[in-house]
């Protein structure tokens, strides 16, 4: 199934795959990432999280479904990888400003 993402989360989408530089432009200059209990603000700890990540794990992650919540897009994708508990359905909650990405909070 084929799912239409609003452009920046497809960018993030595609960014996912390359490096965590790719990932960090995705974001405003002072967005915030929440993901695994841990809060990172601003484009240099995104791309720190995003470098250790993938330091830790090689994964895909594969977009299913989208929804909106109020200002929130919620994308539901199916990360599938070398960590513990995989292959898991996360839910990736992204606020928009523009072009870019002002907030992503990841889920279970």
């Amino acid at each position: 199934m084929t799912i239409t993402l609003p452009k920046p989360i497809a960018t993030y989408f595609a960014a996912d795959r390359a490096d965590s530089d790719a990932i960090a432009r995705c974001f405003s200059e002072d967005a915030v990432v929440v993901d695994e209990r841990h809060t990172h603000a601003g484009r240099d700890a995104i791309r720190r999280w995003k470098t250790e990540a993938a330091t830790k794990y090689d994964y895909v992650s594969e977009p299913v479904a989208v929804a909106r919540e109020g200002d929130r897009t919620i994308v539901t994708s199916r990360v599938t990888g070398n960590f513990p508990g995989s292959p898991i359905e996360l839910r990736y909650a992204f606020v928009l400003d523009g072009d870019a990405i002002a907030r992503l909070e990841i889920v279970p």
